[in-house]
Formats: C-alpha cells, structure tokens, sequence
C-alpha cells in the first residue's frame, strides 16, 4: 500500500513538474541571443547582447508578442566552434523560437547546422564569412555584409586611392580571419604585389619573428584578417620592431580595445573597414540616445544585434505563429526600417546593399575617411 502511493506521489509530482514546465514555455516566446559572452572576445558578445535585449525590453514594455512576453535565452560560444554547437543545442532544446547569433562566423557556421535542422530562424549580427549563407539554409540570415564585398573595398582603397605596390596578408586562421584576407588577396588582384602571405595563431602574445620575416619584404601596407586582441598586439609589436608601413583590417578589429592593446601611438594610422558612423545615420538617433542611456557608449555590433533583434520579432509579429519556417518566410519577403536603414534580405539571407567603407585610427579614435 505505501509503495502504491509512493509510486502515486512520484507520477503526480511528475505530471505537476511536466505542466509546469508546459505552462512556463507557453506563457513565454524564447528568444537566443549567442555568441563569445566570456574569454577574450566577450566584449563583442555584450556589446550585441546588449544591443539585442535593449530591443526585447522594448518590445516587452509594449506587450510582448503574440499576447506573450519574450524571454532570452542567453548562450557562450567563447568563440569556440565545437562550443557554439552546444549552445546551438542547449538554444534547440530549451525551444528558442529564433536566435540572435553568433559572432564569429566559425561558430555561426556549425551553428546553422543545428539551427536549420530544428527548423529555427538565426539572424547574425557580425558573421561576415560567405560561407555562412551559401549553404542554401531558408533559416539562417545576417544583418552585417560578406566579406567578398569587405574584402573588394579594402583593396579598392589600398590599390585607388592608396596606390600601393607591394604588401603583405597575415590571418589569424579562423574562418573569419583568413576568409576575410583571402577576400582581400583576391581583390588585388595584379594591381598590388602580395610580398608576404601567412597566417598567426588566435590567443598568442608574440609575433615579433613573423613581423621580423615581414620587415624583410619591405611592404608598403599590412593587411590582417582577425579580431581586436591579434591586431592590437601586432601594430604594438611592429611598431617596437621599427616597421613603418601602416596595418589595415576589418570588422573584427574597429573595437576601442584594438587601441587599447596597440596604445594610441602605435595605433595610428591604422586602416580598417566597416559600415559606415552611426551617429552619420538618421535613423540610428534614438538607438543611439537609448543605447547610451542605458548601456554607455555603443560597441560595433550593438546596432546590428539591436536591427536584428527586431527584425526577427516583426517577422514573427507577421507571421502571427512561432513556426520557425514561416517566420524564415516573412523574414525572406519583408522590408525592415532598422537602425541602419533600410534592410531587406535576398534568398540567401544576405542583405542586398553592401554597407562597408573605410576607416583610418585618429588622435585614439575611428574616423571614416572613404566610402567607394
């Protein structure tokens, strides 16, 4: 008898526990927002996870969707691959409707793989590599561009308006970094003579024998394809070792902390590409305002989480159901006024114009000198 209503107890607790569970899922529509949350790119990863949960707080603060609150399920890829495909997992299993991620297209990459078997929309903020959308996934979008356009503007710049003749690629042998240099190599072309071309390991602190080999090609540029940290350590230690031609990167390294990490000095001069100034941007005004209030100054990819945070939210608002492939579909057929701008998505998930332009490091800041 008291293992009959042993047995009796556990079954209740379990359908209670089970209906609970229930209840908490659909009072709430789940949102992922993922990407390198802790480690050395975390930056990065609050920047966008601010710039995401600023636009939930304000969808929320109006209601919600659907007649339910959002709730974010936030996820640590620390930049690793084989990380970000538990995170994706973990996004899967706890029944996020659609994610806000990741960063790095190494891990954005994997992360499709999951995402697009479950059927879940994932809209990147910062994942540039071409690869991410050229796997024919009707779920998976990004709001930034490709790094076959980042890559052609560089060299645009560096062969028209700089008119240089000789200079060396250096990745840091990710996806992002030696995609984003092989871009840029290619662009070149027979305009520019590649004097040097090699690849460096993400997380070391010394490059000093490899800015040596490159001092010894006498380029009159240095291109890396890679983040912040990298780059902040390679002009520091260039400049140390007396080389005088100027870096040049991308996306990955117009951060505050690259001129933290290089010190002012050394950081000048420095070009980079990315979208153009925000604060140039009519439509990014209140973002700004809001975001500064809120967060303090805004990161690089805060916008672009905070755009992509909302364009996920009225395609599902649109499609007026959590079914991933129709929110996939609305988010494939509609106009968004964003940030940004203006931001429609093609049939690959990329966005049809191209938003990047040049930058040079100024009296420790970012200026944009050129948009081609």
């Amino acid at each position: 008898m008291k293992r009959t209503a042993a047995v009796a107890f556990l079954l209740c607790a379990t359908l209670l526990f089970s209906f609970g569970c229930q209840k908490k899922s659909a009072d709430t529509i789940r949102i992922g927002i993922c990407g390198p949350m802790t480690g050395d790119q975390s930056k990065m990863g609050t920047d966008f996870r601010n710039g995401a949960s600023l636009a939930i707080e304000e969808w929320n603060a109006k209601g919600g969707i659907l007649g339910k609150k959002i709730e974010t399920l936030i996820g640590d890829d620390q930049h690793d691959p084989k990380q970000a495909v538990s995170v994706a997992n973990k996004m899967v299993n706890e029944g996020a409707v659609g994610v806000i991620g990741h960063f790095n297209s190494s891990c954005s990459i994997p992360a499709s793989d999951i995402y697009n078997r479950a059927g879940i929309p994932m809209i990147s903020p910062g994942s540039t590599n071409p690869q991410l959308t050229e796997k024919g996934y009707n779920n998976v979008f990004r709001v930034c561009g490709r790094d076959d356009q980042q890559g052609k503007v560089a060299a645009d710049y560096v062969t028209g308006q700089l008119k240089l003749k000789k200079v060396a690629v250096l990745h840091d042998k990710t996806t992002y970094g030696q995609g984003l240099a092989d871009e840029f190599k290619k662009a070149l072309g027979s305009k520019t003579e590649v004097v040097y071309y090699g690849g460096i390991v993400q997380g070391d602190k010394d490059f000093k024998s490899v800015l040596t080999a490159i001092r010894e090609k006498d380029p009159e540029l240095i291109f890396f394809g890679g983040i912040y940290t990298e780059m902040g350590l390679l002009v520091r230690q260039a400049k140390e070792l007396g080389i005088k031609a100027p870096f040049m990167s991308g996306d990955g390294s117009i951060d505050p902390k690259f001129i933290e990490i290089a010190g002012a000095d050394a950081a000048e001069g420095t070009y980079l590409t990315f979208s153009p100034d925000p604060n140039n941007i009519p439509t990014a005004k209140d973002f700004i305002a809001k975001y500064r209030a809120k967060f303090g100054e805004l990161g690089p990819y805060s916008m672009y989480a905070y755009d992509a945070a909302n364009i996920l939210l009225a395609a599902i608002k649109e499609a007026n159901t959590t079914s991933g492939r129709e929110i996939s579909d609305k988010l494939h057929s509609m106009d968004f006024n964003g940030a940004v701008g203006k931001i429609k998505f093609d049939q690959k998930g990329d966005v049809t114009i191209a938003p990047y332009v040049v930058w040079i490091t100024k009296n420790g800041k970012f200026v944009e000198i050129w948009k081609p």
